[in-house]
């Protein structure tokens, strides 16, 4: 189905004023902050990769085929103090990304 960009222009503002950016892909969304890919943004809906952080969150694929992520309900998105240390976590518990 794909996601809106308004969907993702919302989930940006929510978690102004951390360091986070969309990446189209293939009609959805890829979520980094601080450069750190952090989860995708899929029929509208936000996964996380699992972390500590999103532990007790439902986890499901983003996309068949896909491994499990940990879905943030859309109540949680509307939190944005909650939503921002779910990402900011999540972004701190995975490793950098290597340059090349």
């Amino acid at each position: 189905m794909g996601t809106s960009r308004a969907v993702v222009d919302h989930l940006l503002e929510q978690l102004e004023p951390l360091p986070v950016r969309v990446r189209a892909m293939f009609g959805e969304y890829g979520l980094y902050c601080d450069e750190v890919f952090v989860g995708v943004v899929c029929d509208g809906v936000l996964f996380l990769k699992p972390t500590a952080v999103t532990e007790g969150l439902p986890e499901g694929p983003p996309y068949p085929g896909a491994k499990e992520h940990r879905i943030v309900a859309a109540e949680m998105i509307e939190d944005p103090p909650a939503l921002q240390r779910l990402v900011e976590g999540t972004a701190a518990a995975l490793p950098a990304r290597r340059r090349r």
